[in-house]
């Protein structure tokens, strides 16, 4: 059965913990540009992600580690500017939190006053809770991310699902409630049992945003150029394309170079 949704102007970290409570799903995905957040805007995204993932789709380096802050103010600066109604929220790079909450909290004020973004996700769980806190205390909104957590792909080895055993079940259910405790207003799943990741949902009153975590969570984020089909390497399960802008720009790109051979590209209507 649907749920009447409520007509949010703007969405704010409130917002969102009230649509969980009223049982509106949370729909998010990505953007690293103008153009691309200005029509998310417009189609009613909820949540824009300046995901760290633009360092795989745009910068095309194999893991998220190489992107940098710099890097990350960039995109969601373009991003701010497009956007009137979504919450953004920026992923703080590899290396930008990781050693110290000193260091956190200076890579965060500088997204937060150098793009205008509105909050920030960071990777981890209990590992990282003195960086969380120190945010939090700054003001800083935060969105944690938990199960599969790409900035530590070395560590794991594999993009495989994540806490199937009991052992690391039971750690990811404990790092989620204590980033509650601690005041994130949202958590991801990444890749992790449906069931579990349900069972987390349910636990706590903070929304939790899957990826591959299944349809009992209380939204879904992908990465925009997957679920439009414009990358084609890349299908897990969990991905719906939605399009399949690959094969569509393809065919325009080599219709335009065989226009611009053929001298039919400008014809007499198509120039001054």
């Amino acid at each position: 059965m649907s749920t009447a949704k409520k007509d949010y102007k703007k969405i704010t970290t409130k917002s969102l913990v009230d649509m969980k409570a009223n049982g509106e799903k949370i729909a998010m995905l990505t953007a690293y540009d103008f153009t691309m957040a200005k029509i998310l805007d417009h189609s009613g995204i909820d949540v824009i992600l300046v995901g760290d993932s633009a360092s795989n789709v745009i910068a095309g380096h194999e893991t998220t580690l190489p992107i940098t802050l710099n890097d990350m103010i960039y995109h969601a600066s373009a991003v701010v500017r497009a956007c009137q109604r979504a919450l953004i929220v920026v992923d703080m790079p590899f290396g930008s939190y990781q050693s110290d909450a000193k260091e956190a909290l200076r890579s965060a004020i500088r997204i937060m006053k150098e793009s205008g973004g509105h909050a920030v996700k960071l990777e981890g769980g209990k590992e990282i809770k003195d960086s969380i806190k120190l945010l939090l205390k700054a003001g800083i909104p935060v969105m944690g991310h938990l199960g599969l957590t790409p900035q530590s792909i070395y560590k794991f080895g594999t993009y495989t699902v994540r806490a199937k055993e009991e052992q690391e079940a039971e750690k990811l259910m404990n790092d989620a409630k204590l980033l509650e405790s601690l005041g994130c207003f949202a958590i991801v799943l990444e890749k992790v049992p449906a069931k579990l990741a349900e069972e987390v949902a349910k636990s706590l009153t903070i929304p939790i945003i899957g990826i591959g975590a299944g349809g009992g969570v209380d939204g879904q984020v992908l990465v925009t150029h997957d679920m439009l089909g414009m990358t084609h390497e890349f299908s897990p399960r969990f991905l719906r394309r939605y399009l399949h802008l690959y094969d569509e720009m393809s065919s325009a790109f080599s219709r335009y170079v065989e226009d611009v051979k053929s001298k039919d590209f400008p014809n007499e209507q198509e120039q001054y």
